[in-house]
């Protein structure tokens, strides 16, 4: 893992629209979904709330390891990568339970352990 650098978070706070997750799976195939219910957990990870996840679900069961992608209101784009934890219960999930909406199931939370970032192909961490 390593510290997300501060100006991701400064775009993190600007970002425009849903953000993009992509896992894969056992061989290898990727998949991608739209999620809005994601916030920053700590400087190290971004949490995302698996309220309808079905192949994602799966991908990070199997030990996928995954991708947030975003866009700030300026047009700059940012890649989040790392390995996906995937929490049924524990500190993790609380506090994803306490900013995922009421009317979304919340039955997870898949937090992305960021190893490394970038922007557009600027690799920044």
């Amino acid at each position: 893992m390593i510290t997300i650098p501060e100006s991701v978070f400064s775009a993190w706070a600007d970002k425009k629209g849903p953000v993009i997750l992509a896992t894969v799976d056992a061989l290898n195939v990727p998949n991608a979904i739209f999620v809005t219910c994601v916030r920053e957990y700590d400087k190290e990870t971004f949490v995302v709330a698996d309220n309808y996840f079905n192949k994602t679900r799966a991908n990070i069961l199997a030990g996928s390891v995954g991708s947030l992608l975003f866009i700030t209101n300026a047009g700059k784009s940012y890649q989040l990568k790392g390995h996906i934890e995937y929490h049924t219960s524990g500190p993790v999930f609380d506090a994803m339970k306490k900013w995922n909406p009421a009317q979304h199931p919340g039955v997870a939370a898949a937090a992305v352990k960021v190893e490394s970032v970038f922007s557009g192909g600027e690799k920044l961490a």
